[in-house]
């Protein structure tokens, strides 16, 4: 039974990284677009009016993706809970590099956890 829902959790966490990398390059890829339009518009001497509406298009798509990002990591936040649910909070998947660490006052999966008072002086 370890060993599914080892195999589940790997599945999972490859999609995961997947997505995560996937949004990632969109943002850069548009960052690189909204960037090149307003440089591209000046070098070809036109008007601030040309391209306009597709600047805010880029932009709006921009905040779109960084909502998008948001939400995976609070998916990425969530399935680590139920990595620890499911027995395998000792298991490593992936190699994205260190996590921050938990703030004070929190447990790893975000639970809130009780904390020394600290007295005025």
């Amino acid at each position: 039974m370890l060993k599914q829902r080892r195999q589940a959790a790997e599945t999972v966490a490859e999609a995961l990284f997947a997505a995560e990398k996937a949004i990632d390059a969109a943002i850069a890829r548009t960052a690189n677009l909204a960037g090149l339009m307003p440089t591209s518009r000046e070098d070809a001497n036109l008007s601030a009016l040309i391209g306009q509406d597709a600047l805010m298009g880029a932009i709006d798509t921009m905040q779109a993706l960084g909502l998008a990002r948001q939400n995976i990591v609070d998916t990425h936040k969530r399935l680590s809970v139920a990595q620890r649910d499911i027995g395998l909070a000792a298991v490593s998947f992936g190699s994205g590099g260190e996590k921050p660490p938990t703030p004070e006052g929190r447990l790893a999966d975000g639970r809130l956890e009780v904390v020394k008072p600290v007295r005025a002086a």
